[in-house]
């Protein structure tokens, strides 16, 4: 089983700060940038979950249920990790929740 403790303290990390974050902060862009990387959180979640499925997209809840959306998002992804995926692809989604980290 790997060990994607890394990946949900980094997005536990990013989640807070978004949820820290003052409205226009999250209305500026932050938002928008941290659904974009939970939805590639959920579709690489649910491509594991669910082979052969095609992924179904994460609904936009709007800007103050980002860092919530994060959160779930990377948790998920997190379990299917856990289960069946590779350290290559946890190195590929930690470098993902980085990039958006920087660009907050």
């Amino acid at each position: 089983m790997l060990d994607v403790t890394p990946l949900t303290d980094e997005v536990d990390l990013l989640a807070d700060r978004l949820r820290a974050m003052p409205q226009s902060a999250l209305l500026r862009g932050a938002a928008a940038e941290a659904h974009g990387l939970a939805a590639e959180l959920a579709r690489r979640a649910q491509l594991l979950e669910f082979p052969g499925r095609d992924p179904r997209p994460l609904p936009e809840a709007g800007p103050f249920a980002a860092g919530d959306q994060l959160s779930v998002a990377g948790h998920d992804l997190a379990v299917a990790l856990a289960d069946s995926g590779t350290p290559e692809q946890l190195a590929e989604v930690l470098r993902l929740v980085a990039e958006v980290r920087a660009t907050l």
